[in-house]
C-alpha cells in the first residue's frame, strides 16, 4: 500500500495569548473567564471571520488562527491588540485582559482542522518574545505587507527562540496612527520634566549626496551636545532622536511620546564651500512654531552657526539665561575644519558597530588626530572603537586593546577635562579593565558636566552596579532610560537592571528585567548570560538550560572563562554567585 502523502500548504498563521493568565485566574476565575468570553465574542472571533481567518484551536487563555493572506493576518492582529486596548481602558488595572500576538508566514502540516509544523512553531515563539499589547511578525511577514498597510515595523534584529535551531528576525508591528511606542514594549506617556526640555530631531541633508550624511549627523550631534551642557535643560539623548532619522514625523506626537515641551527640526544643504541651514523650534504641546531660521554661509562658519542656533533655543525656552551662564560645547579651538569633518566621519561608522564600521572608525579618529593633535573627542572616539572592539569580542588581543583604549581616554581628558565625552570614553576604559574606583570618578565628572548625557548615566550606573553599589547605580540606569527611551542599546539599559537585582539576590525580579532585554533590537551575548543565571538561582532549571542553548547558538564558543573575563565584579563572592547560577544552567567552563 503506498504511504499516504503529508498534506502541506502556505498559510499566514496568528498565535496569541493573554499576558499574567494565571494571575487574573488566581485573582477572579470566574470574572476573568466573563471578560474573555465576551471579548472573544464580541470583537475578536467577528474581526478574524472579517478579515478571513480561521480560528483552528482555543485554550483557555490562547488562540491559533490561519490566514490566506499575511497582510490579513497582520491587520487582524493589529485590530485584536486596538479592540482589547479599548475594551480593557476602563478596567482596574488587576482585572485588564492584554494579548501579546505573533505572526509568521510559513509551511503548515493538515491534519483534517488542525495545522502543526514550523511555520505555527515560530508564530508561537514570536508571541513569546512580545510584551503586553505587542504584535511581533517574521522577516517573512515582513517582506510580504511592507508598504501595504498603515502600519509602521520596528526592526528588532535576530533573536534565538526556544527550540527553534535558526536566528530568526523579528519585527514590532504597530499602528501607524498610534503613537511609537518606546523600547521597552510599553506605550508609557512620559511627564514633562521640571525643567526646559527639548529633543533635536535629526537634521536632513538636502544636498542630493548620500556621502553627506556624516555632516548632517555631526550638526545634530554638535548642538544636541551644545544644549545639553546647560544644566538647567533636560535633553533627549542623540540615539533616541536618531530613531526618527528620514522618518516623516508629527512633531506633537514625537514630543508626547518622548515627554519634552520643545523639539527642534531643521535640513541641511552643503554645496563646494556653501551652507544652508535651516532651523526650526516647535512647541510640543501647542504645536505652534517658536521661531524658524535660514543660515546661509560659508563652509568655514560651520561652528558660529551651530552657537547661534543653541543661542536662540536658550534664548526662546528660557530668556532668563545669559549668554555667559552658557556652557557650549563647540570647538572653538580646532586648528583644522578637515579634522572636524574626519572625526565626524568616524562617529557616522562608530554608530553602526561591524567589526569593519570600528575598524573604520579607528583609522578616521587617528587621521583627524595626526590633523588636529588638540582635538580632544578624537582621541575619545579612538578610546571608544577600541572600546567596542573589545566588549564585541573583535579584538584579537582583549588585553593590548584595553590598553590603548586607556591611554586614548587618558589623551582625550588631558586635551579638555570639561568635556563629558571624553571622561566616559576613559571612564568606560576603567571599567572595562577592572578599575572600579578610577571608572566612577570620570563617569561621575561626565554625569555632573553634562546631566543629560543617557550614556554617561548608564556607564556610571554600570560601574556602580559592579562595585556592588547597585542601589546608587539603578536611579542612573532609570535617568537613561528616561533620556533615551528609543535607544538602540536599551536592552543592555534592561540588562544591567537584571544585575543590580542578581547581584542583591532578587532572583525574580532579575528574570524579569532579563526576559524584558530579551524582546529588544541588538541582541548581545550578556542579556542570555543574565537571563540563565537569574533562572538558574531562581530554580528555574529546565529554562535556563534553554537560555544557554540560546546563548550557545549566538556564540558556540562562550563558557564560563570568557564570562569571568568580561564581567569585572570587585566582589569575587558575587562573581562567583554569577558564575555558579552559569554552571547549574549548564554554561560549559
Amino acid at each position: 500500500m503506498a504511504e499516504e502523502r503529508v498534506q502541506r500548504r502556505l498559510a499566514a498563521i496568528l498565535a496569541a495569548d493573554v499576558v499574567g493568565y494565571s494571575r487574573l485566574i488566581e485573582a477572579d476565575e470566574e470574572g476573568t473567564r466573563a471578560r474573555l468570553r465576551l471579548l472573544h465574542t464580541e470583537l475578536i472571533n467577528p474581526r478574524i471571520a472579517a478579515d478571513g481567518g480561521r480560528i483552528v484551536k482555543t485554550t483557555g487563555d490562547g488562540i491559533l488562527v490561519e490566514f490566506p493572506s499575511a497582510v490579513d493576518a497582520v491587520r487582524n492582529a493589529l485590530a485584536i491588540q486596538s479592540a482589547t486596548a479599548g475594551y480593557s481602558a476602563e478596567l482596574p488595572l488587576n482585572q485588564r485582559v492584554e494579548f501579546r500576538v505573533g505572526v509568521n508566514l510559513g509551511d503548515v502540516i493538515i491534519e483534517g482542522d488542525d495545522i502543526h509544523g514550523d511555520g505555527v512553531n515560530v508564530a508561537a515563539r514570536l508571541e513569546g518574545l512580545c510584551g503586553a499589547g505587542e504584535v511581533y511578525v517574521s522577516s517573512t511577514v515582513y517582506d510580504h505587507v511592507e508598504g501595504k498597510l498603515n502600519a509602521t515595523f520596528d526592526d528588532l534584529g535576530e533573536q534565538a527562540v526556544k527550540n527553534i535551531s535558526r536566528l530568526v528576525r523579528v519585527y514590532r508591528a504597530r499602528d501607524e496612527t498610534g503613537p511609537a511606542q518606546p523600547r521597552g514594549g510599553v506605550n508609557i506617556v512620559q511627564a514633562l520634566p521640571d525643567k526646559p526640555s527639548i529633543a533635536v530631531l535629526p537634521f536632513a541633508n538636502m544636498s542630493g549626496d548620500p556621502e553627506q550624511e556624516y555632516f548632517a549627523d555631526g550638526l545634530t550631534e554638535d548642538i544636541i551636545t551644545a544644549l545639553s551642557r546647560i544644566r538647567s535643560f533636560f535633553v533627549i539623548a542623540r540615539n533616541t532622536t536618531f530613531t526618527f532619522k528620514g522618518q516623516a514625523v508629527d512633531v506633537q506626537a514625537v514630543a508626547k511620546d518622548l515627554g519634552v515641551g520643545y523639539v527642534l527640526e531643521g535640513s541641511v544643504r552643503k554645496s563646494g564651500n556653501r551652507l544652508r541651514i535651516t532651523a526650526q523650534l516647535i512647541d510640543g504641546v501647542t504645536g505652534n512654531h517658536v521661531w524658524a531660521e535660514r543660515y546661509d554661509r560659508e563652509l568655514q562658519d560651520i561652528f558660529d552657526v551651530q552657537d547661534e542656533i543653541t543661542d536662540t533655543v536658550v534664548g526662546a525656552i528660557e530668556p532668563e539665561l545669559g549668554r555667559a551662564e552658557q556652557e557650549r560645547a563647540r570647538a572653538k579651538s580646532l586648528q583644522s575644519l578637515h579634522a572636524w569633518d574626519v572625526y565626524q566621519r568616524g562617529m557616522w561608522h562608530l554608530y553602526r558597530r561591524s567589526r569593519e564600521d570600528l575598524e573604520e572608525a579607528l583609522n578616521l579618529f587617528l587621521q583627524a588626530i595626526e590633523e588636529a593633535p588638540s582635538l580632544a573627542v578624537a582621541y575619545a572616539g579612538a578610546a571608544e572603537a577600541c572600546f567596542f572592539q573589545v566588549s564585541s569580542g573583535y579584538a584579537e588581543s582583549r588585553d593590548g586593546m584595553r590598553e590603548r583604549m586607556i591611554a586614548f581616554g587618558r589623551s582625550a581628558v588631558d586635551h579638555d577635562d570639561l568635556d563629558a565625552f571624553c571622561h566616559v570614553a576613559l571612564g568606560r576604559a576603567y571599567n572595562l579593565r577592572g578599575d572600579n574606583a578610577a571608572a566612577i570618578s570620570e563617569l561621575e565628572a561626565a554625569t555632573s558636566l553634562n546631566p543629560s548625557y543617557a550614556h554617561a548615566h548608564y556607564s556610571l550606573g554600570w560601574t556602580l552596579i559592579w562595585g556592588m553599589r547597585p542601589e546608587e547605580g539603578i536611579p542612573h540606569i532609570e535617568a537613561a532610560m528616561r533620556l533615551s527611551p528609543h535607544d538602540p542599546a536599551f536592552g543592555q539599559f534592561m540588562v544591567r537592571m537584571s544585575e543590580a537585582y542578581l547581584f542583591q539576590r532578587r532572583v525574580e525580579e532579575a528574570v524579569e528585567w532579563a526576559r524584558q532585554s530579551l524582546r529588544q533590537p541588538n541582541m548581545q551575548t550578556s542579556r542570555w548570560v543574565l537571563f540563565a543565571a537569574s533562572l538558574a538561582h531562581a530554580g528555574r532549571g529546565d529554562e535556563a538550560r534553554q537560555a544557554i542553548e540560546s546563548l550557545r547558538q549566538l556564540n558556540p564558543t562562550y563558557g564560563i572563562g570568557a564570562a569571568r573575563d568580561i564581567w569585572r565584579i570587585t566582589d569575587p563572592e558575587t562573581l562567583d554567585y554569577l558564575l555558579d547560577g552559569l554552571r547549574l544552567a549548564g554554561l560549559p567552563e
